[in-house]
């Protein structure tokens, strides 16, 4: 470990570039959403919690149109055969 480090070179703000099409906000989820999303990308070996979330969002705003109703008996007959397997 050195005892001086020179920062003179150093910039001050974000590490990572702002990606194209993407706004980097705060939000607020419950810890066990949160924890689903990250175990299921642990499951899938690999990939972004982030990005699984945003797909997830993607899918409900396009079928948004469904009424809420018939979007939970999908949702739930798709649940049964994933577990059924």
């Amino acid at each position: 470990m050195e005892t001086e480090y020179d920062f003179s070179q150093g910039k001050r703000g974000a590490i990572d570039p702002t990606l194209p099409e993407k706004t980097r906000i705060a939000i607020w989820l419950d810890d066990e959403v949160l924890a689903w999303f990250r175990e299921q990308v642990h499951l899938a070996d690999g990939g972004n919690y982030q990005t699984l979330i945003n797909e997830a969002l993607r899918q409900y705003i396009q079928q948004s149109s469904e009424p809420l109703e018939q979007t939970l008996r999908r949702v739930v007959r798709e649940e049964l055969q994933r577990i059924e397997k």
